[in-house]
């Protein structure tokens, strides 16, 4: 299972310099707007140092990741919602990801002309916000006259759309990101079939020079982005593409020395995965063995058979019992054999929550 993110931004701010950065694609980058018009598509291993440990220790094969699928969405302009650049089209691309990455720039190039005229990350934020609740709101006015029509014929799931529907609407139209009961399952899956594009999960990535990286939080503009995005409840991941660029030329180790002397302890797509995953509440489990040891990856909370069926539909469909290691029992005792003589091997059956480190195999019978 890979998980995608969307890269959402004005023009220029380096929506595909930063793509190509992060998963060494080839999407075209080029000082004008639009130059990206269909979403381009970058498939990037996720890294995770316990797959390598898992492979000495049942001296697998072949080491297989789980995987990230970056989008790179063309550029919003200010009126997308109302047809401006390439307007539904640009929506409709968004609301094909599982998260969304708000792309700004916090970089002074004059070669690279802004769209808006000079580098304001906060003003190019609220800017994005505001065309996908303006494109929420018509979308949700439209829904709202299907609902209330019927609603007439007594149905009781028109009726909690309609209120629904009505709240939101209200929150939009006074500029307000809407508001819903997190905890009530049923308001969350109406807002689910709802469709809405800004209650999508979100994080913003800062495109910055080396020096803003350095820097960062400490100097006028990131600090006042890191405020204006909190305010919004989401996280600001900063990320230079052109060390992106450059790290992605050396071998792990030259990598490694290389972050070290910049003073980083990651890089920005180690951060943007991370950042991902927490957003989308993933967990990671492990199938080890001679032939490979690969990394899955679910939501939090997913139960036994379905992880299984991540795996395969016979495992989910046929599902006994799942063997259960955690990574740590599997370092402590040198791997799955001496693990289980030690008596760490669980049996989970089929109310079981995977969790993030479970090394597994899976009883099926089909």
């Amino acid at each position: 299972m890979s998980f995608s993110c969307g890269f959402v931004g004005l023009p220029n701010v380096g929506k595909s310099t930063l793509f190509n950065a992060l998963c060494k694609g080839g999407a075209a980058s080029a000082n004008f707007p639009f130059c990206t018009i269909e979403p381009n598509t970058g498939i990037v291993p996720v890294p995770d140092s316990r797959l390598e440990v898992l492979s000495k220790l049942e001296h697998s094969g072949r080491i297989v990741p789980a995987s990230l699928k970056f989008i790179d969405i063309a550029g919003l302009v200010k009126g997308a919602s109302e047809g401006q650049g390439l307007g539904n089209q640009f929506l409709g691309h968004i609301r094909n990801v599982d998260a969304i990455v708000h792309v700004v720039r916090l970089f002074d190039d004059g070669d690279v002309v802004h769209v808006q005229g000079d580098v304001d990350p906060v003003r190019d934020l609220e800017i994005i916000m505001t065309e996908l609740m303006l494109a929420d709101l018509d979308m949700l006015e439209r829904r709202l006259e299907r609902s209330k029509k019927q609603m007439r014929s007594g149905d009781p799931e028109m009726k909690a759309e309609f209120e629904l529907a009505n709240r939101l609407i209200a929150d939009l139209g006074e500029g307000r990101l809407p508001a819903y009961d997190h905890d009530d399952p049923r308001e969350v899956e109406l807002v689910k079939t709802l469709g809405l594009i800004c209650t999508m999960p979100a994080f913003v990535c800062a495109n910055v020079d080396e020096n803003t990286l350095r820097a960062w939080g400490k100097e006028p503009r990131s600090q006042a982005l890191i405020d204006y995005a909190a305010s919004h409840k989401l996280e600001v991941v900063p990320v230079c593409a052109k060390l992106e660029e450059e790290i992605g030329q050396l071998d792990d180790d030259e990598a490694q020395i290389f972050l070290e002397d910049l003073g980083l302890t990651e890089t920005g797509l180690t951060k943007v995965i991370r950042t991902g995953y927490t957003l989308l509440k993933y967990v990671t489990f492990f199938t080890a063995g001679e032939m490979e040891s690969r990394a899955w990856t679910v939501t939090a909370g997913t139960l036994a058979p379905q992880a299984a069926g991540k795996i395969h539909t016979d495992l989910m469909r046929g599902f006994i019992r799942m063997e259960v290691i955690t990574y740590d029992d599997m370092v402590q005792f040198g791997g799955w054999t001496k693990a289980q003589a030690a008596g760490k091997l669980r049996i989970e059956g089929k109310e079981y929550e995977v969790k993030d480190g479970d090394v597994i195999h899976v009883r099926f019978s089909v």
